[in-house]
């Protein structure tokens, strides 16, 4: 009796629908995209009862009175059955699930998602979940093994892969589907299924063929296919007994093979040729349900009726009959063993030479031409086994076949180590998966590059955060670019290799000056680009071949290195490269990544050397990158944001946990950008997802950063965490002044500042718990300023111990500086020293005044103090600010010095052996306004570019003296000294008087530069600006203790031009009333002065302690200073 089909009928609405039976066949249950799930008697039902799971279903599955569906909220959700009563949810995925199905018992289900992972999930306790990973786009289908010991698996990446259950790894992967980057473009469904009860075979549809594998052997056994099938197969459906199989087919055929003859017994056609999704055999047989794309259902009647199949059998014999109903079971596995022995030869043959997919028809053409004989064989060897052993019950039948079991199954667990755990897949930051059609190339601090690849359009779009770089870009994209990296410079795009043309690195240069802003480079045969990045006038790629490719901005080549690994992702910023790679093979869940950080600037340098990169437990890296002040960041998959910690040798620090501010289990955040100052941390909400869709246009949220200190809900922990991420996000303030970048000194003054205040309120909180010795452990942190306040505070609440101890920490810090400032002043002298020896040696038949003329600059005299402003402008332009001067230097500028050593700069004495002696009492036009500041470390410095801002830094001192600013008239010695010894210890008499014998061997008397300094002093006319700064220098060195001379200047001009103009016209009338009449009074000044200043040295110099001789030398060589200084004061003009 052949078949019979009845009438399709409407079902749901237009989309994706799926069908199945009950455990009795008593209902026929369907589920569509309209989010219903209805139960019909039959097929004629018109008030079927329905059940609303959700916006939209995507597939469903009912056993043992349980429904689970797969809807539009990305979970997978329990429906009791029939009532339709919420059961719970099992699992959630990042995005919508595809496909669910039951395990042969009900107690377990697998899901696939298009988030590339496979769940398994106990109904009874869904806390109990293993997660499948190795799926490299989103999971088709999913069938369980009817043992429960394998999962079949197939994925828009063109794999059908098997996994082991127990152990979680995979079996084998067959490259047997078309790639495609979403289920809505896979040409097929791909509705794999194992064989029911033995679960020897598993039938995946290919093309327009049904492909069987063996099980655990995974050889390709055979494949069934008819001239009826003319379009692609999409689903596959085998019978209760196992000897059927049925598969549906993207034009509306349906087939159905018996598997014992592999003939093609039943074809039907839909009424319409709409595409077959869904197949369900009754429990019984004799009836299949199918579903279509448009949401119909139909009905298949008395499908291979079990008479009609054996009457259409001529050669089977009565016994034979009664062999297979008896034994239906082990004559089929007879078969399997036998066939397998037929066909394996021609499987193997197509496996190991890894041929296409049409290679693996032939082969399995082959075998099914033999199906005819194959047939008769098994007939005959079955008799042959009633007749010989006919004695042996089904047990003995089944120890005979023992031995083909122990091949795999009996040894692998005896292995309990660590499982390998797969390697991550290279990545671009900033980007979402490529097998989306609208996806994100790359989203960063620039701007953002999409890409669409539908039907419509095959293009890029690029959007720049600030117009001002380059106006938005469309650019075609028929290469099928699918990485790219944008920064102020350039856009890089990458593509991977066809058949006909290489790997390609495609780089657009918009800021190029020329016409021609565009060049392609071409990868070597074989070597495909995995990962790009733009830095400041380079370029660099990472390969297939573990080569890292580095260009220059406008293509040509530069350095080629070898990655210790396959490359994971990389990152550019300025002239540092950060990589990314695999180090090694992590276990159990864990991945083993390693990191190098490059500097590809002027000195090429390696800052990581392929230190491991720390990762939270079983998590991968998603994001890699630099913070916009140049610090590398990245971020792992369990949303823990790290920063390298420059200030404690390159290590990484946790900075934020994005994983706290989410308020789902399956929300995260999509980070686009990190800041420093301000902290910000800037990253897109997904809900639900782990990257954001291109439409509509995503938010950009802002997280705060946090450390993950103890006990930060307490004021203590609070501001401990405070501190100590101030400290870390102003190491970059420190790495930008040592390589010369320009940065904002003011930044570092604030979060000194503000570093001290936290610090003085953990003090002072310390204080109140009586925990003295914590209060020393903060001291130690602090600056002498903060220490200073924090003894006061001590004295004043009565603990004078703690009072005590922190003076005497104070005293030892002065010490040390004193000692750390004569050993590098000795370290000076020595190097001057081979100096001084190679002058003498070129001195040698010259005039000294040929080698040894002083270059002074002349100071551009302003003779209108309306120009003040523009003075200092100039004056902030010639700062030197990246110069690294001595410790002497550093006196000079700001730290207090002895009053004898005061008027005596010990930078002065390396400046004399470049310059050599000269009369520093003669007059002349080009020395007379700069001859006192002449010893000036400011005028000694070397002139750097703006970019130079270092003023901290230490080293020698530089070979060329070229004058770079404007000398500013010091305040007189006896209130610099007392405003210097306010924040300076005390020096001790001791090193006073060793001071005072340096002074003299220099050969530069204390009252000869002292005098020098204050005639030059009443000469020079004061600016504005100039007596502003007098007034307001304690001001600013109360505020900035650590500041040295051109750091004061510069704070005094930011906050001289802060000011209003009403008052800066106030200081310039000042600075022009003081010059008005300081030349009437300047000349009995000077000569009362003068007097004092004499009788004041005579006094000095007839000291009973001193040495005689040295007494005598001095007082000499000062009576002709007096005289002459008399001289000059009283000299007519």
């Amino acid at each position: 009796m052949p078949s019979s089909q009845k009438p399709m009928r409407y079902g749901h609405t237009e989309g994706h629908t799926e069908v199945c039976f009950d455990d009795t066949g008593s209902y026929i249950v369907t589920c569509g995209s309209d989010g219903d799930v209805r139960i019909w008697e039959s097929l004629d039902d018109d008030d079927p009862k329905s059940i609303n799971v959700g916006e939209k279903a995507y597939s469903f599955a009912l056993k043992n009175g349980k429904l689970i569906t797969a809807t539009s909220n990305n979970a997978v959700q329990i429906h009791t059955f029939p009532d339709g009563a919420p059961d719970g949810i099992l699992t959630r995925f990042t995005t919508n699930a595809n496909h669910v199905v039951f395990n042969a018992d009900g107690n377990k289900v697998a899901a696939g998602s298009s988030d590339f992972l496979v769940k398994i999930v106990e109904v009874a306790d869904s806390s109990k979940q293993k997660t499948f990973r190795g799926h490299d786009a989103p999971v088709l289908s999913v069938s369980f093994d009817t043992k429960d010991t394998f999962l079949a698996t197939a994925s828009c990446d063109g794999s059908v892969r098997v996994w082991n259950i127990s152990e979680q790894t995979c079996e084998t992967s067959w490259p047997l589907l078309q790639k495609c980057n979403d289920v809505v473009n896979a040409k097929s469904i791909c509705r794999l299924s194992w064989q029911p009860k033995t679960g020897k075979l598993l039938a995946v549809p290919v093309e327009k063929i049904i492909k069987l594998y063996k099980r655990e052997t995974w050889h390709h056994q055979l494949d069934l296919k008819d001239d009826f099938i003319t379009q692609t197969l999409n689903v596959v459906a085998w019978s209760p007994c196992g000897q059927y199989v049925a598969a549906g087919s993207i034009d509306g055929c349906i087939a159905i093979w018996k598997m014992d003859t592999q003939e093609c017994l039943e074809r039907v056609k839909h009424e319409k040729r709409y595409t077959i999704c869904g197949l369900a055999w009754h429990p019984k047989g004799g009836q299949i349900a199918y579903t279509d794309m448009e949401g119909n259902l139909g009905l298949i009647e008395s499908v291979c009726d079990v008479d009609e199949k054996k009457s259409h059998k001529a050669t089977s014999v009565p016994t034979t009959k009664d062999y297979d109903d008896l034994f239906d079971e082990d004559d089929n596995e007879d078969f399997l063993n036998r066939d397998l022995d037929e066909v394996d030869w021609g499987s193997k043959a197509v496996i190991n030479e890894e041929d296409d997919d049409d290679d693996l028809m032939m082969a399995s053409g082959r075998s099914r031409n033999k199906g005819a004989r194959i047939e008769d064989d098994e007939n005959s060897l079955d008799t042959g086994l009633l007749k010989a052993d006919s004695t042996h019950d089904k047990d003995d039948d089944e120890e005979s076949l023992a031995p083909v079991q122990p091949l795999s199954s009996t040894q692998r667990p005896f292995y309990d180590g660590p499982v390998p755990t797969p390697r991550q897949k290279p990545f671009q930051a900033g980007s979402t998966p490529v097998h989306l059609t609208h996806r994100f190339m790359v989203w960063n601090s620039v701007g953002i590059i999409r890409c669409y690849n539908d039907e419509e359009d095959n293009a890029i779009d690029v959007e720049f955060h600030d117009t001002a770089i380059h106006h938005a870009m469309h650019l075609p994209n028929s290469l099928n670019h699918t990485l790219a990296d944008l920064s102020r410079e350039a856009i890089l795009l990458a593509c991977e290799s066809t058949e006909e043309l290489a790997s390609k690195l495609h780089c657009i240069h918009f800021n190029s000056w020329d016409s021609s802003k565009e060049w392609t480079v071409d990868m070597l045969q074989g070597e495909e680009v995995e990962a790009i990045c733009l830095g400041h006038g380079w370029a660099a790629c990472a390969t297939s071949s573990r080569l890292l490719r580095v260009f220059t901005i406008g293509g040509v080549q530069k350095e080629i290195l070898s990655l210790p690994g396959p490359v994971v992702s990389m990152a550019g910023h300025g002239e540092q490269l950060l990589v990314i790679f695999h180090k090694g093979t992590g276990f159990e869940g864990d991945q083993n990544l390693g990191v190098q950080l490059i500097e590809l600037g002027r000195k090429k340098r390696q800052v990581l050397h392929g230190d491991p990169l720390p990762l939270s437990r079983k998590s991968y890296a998603t994001w890699v990158g630099f913070s916009a002040e140049g610090t590398p960041c990245y971020v792992d998959s369990e949303g823990i944001v790290r920063m390298l910690n420059r200030g404690l040798g390159n290590t990484w620090t946790p900075v934020c946990n994005t994983r706290e501010h989410c308020k789902g289990k399956s929300d995260h955040y999509w980070v686009v950008g990190i800041h420093e100052n301000p902290q910000q941390l800037r990253c897109i909400p997904c809900k639900g997802a782990r990257f954001p869709a291109t439409l509509p246009r995503p938010a950009v949220a802002v997280l705060p950063f946090k450390l993950p200190f103890c006990q930060t809900a307490t004021d203590k922990g609070q501001m401990e965490e405070e501190f100590w991420r101030s400290v870390l996000f102003h190491n970059y303030l420190d790495y930008l002044s040592k390589n010369g970048y320009e940065h904002d000194e003011s930044v570092k003054g604030h979060a000194v500042q503000e570093q001290q205040n936290l610090l003085m309120k953990m003090f002072a909180l310390s204080c109140t718990l009586e925990r003295e010795f914590r209060c020393m452990e903060l001291a130690e942190l602090m600056t002498h300023n903060a220490t200073s306040l924090a003894i006061k505070y001590a004295s004043r609440s009565r603990r004078l111990v703690l009072a005590q101890r922190l003076s005497e920490l104070a005293a030892e810090r002065a010490a040390e500086q004193t000692a750390a400032e004569e050993s590098e002043e000795e370290e000076g002298k020595e190097q001057q020293q081979p100096q001084q020896d190679f002058r003498n040696h070129l001195n040698a038949g010259n005039t000294p005044t040929e080698w040894n003329q002083a270059r002074v600059r002349k100071p551009q005299r302003q003779q209108s103090t309306e120009n003040d402003e523009e003075i200092t402008d100039q004056a902030k332009e010639d700062i030197p600010v990246e110069t690294k001067p001595s410790k002497a230097d550093s006196n000079i500028q700001g730290s207090p010095i002895p009053c004898e050593s005061a008027s005596t700069p010990k930078s002065a004495a390396p400046v004399a052996a470049n310059q050599g002696r000269t009369n520093p009492f003669k007059v002349s036009n080009s020395q007379k306004e700069s001859l006192g500041h002449s010893a000036n470390i400011l005028d000694n410095m070397t002139k750097l570019s703006k970019k130079n801002t270092t003023p901290t830094g230490r080293g020698a001192p530089s070979k060329e003296k070229s004058p770079v600013i404007k000398p500013l008239i010091p305040k007189p010695k006896l209130k610099q000294t007392a405003a210097a010894a306010f924040f300076q210890p005390r020096t001790p008499r001791t090193e006073k008087k060793s001071v005072e014998e340096k002074g003299e061997k220099n050969g530069t008397p204390e009252s000869e530069s002292k005098t020098l300094t204050e005639d030059n002093d009443s000469k020079r006319p004061k600016t504005g600006f100039q007596m502003w700064l007098e007034e307001n220098r304690s001001c600013i060195l109360t505020d900035n203790p650590h500041f040295e001379e051109t750091e004061i200047i510069k704070e005094g001009m930011s906050r001289f031009r802060a000011l209003s103009a009403e008052e800066r016209m106030v200081w310039t009338e000042k600075a022009k009333g003081k010059e008005a009449s300081d030349p009437a009074e300047g000349k009995k000044r000077k000569r009362l002065e003068g007097v004092n200043e004499n009788k004041q040295e005579e006094d000095q110099l007839q000291r009973p302690n001193e040495d005689s001789s040295s007494a005598k030398k001095s007082k000499s060589f000062k009576k002709s200073t007096v005289t002459r200084l008399s001289a000059f004061a009283y000299k007519p003009s």
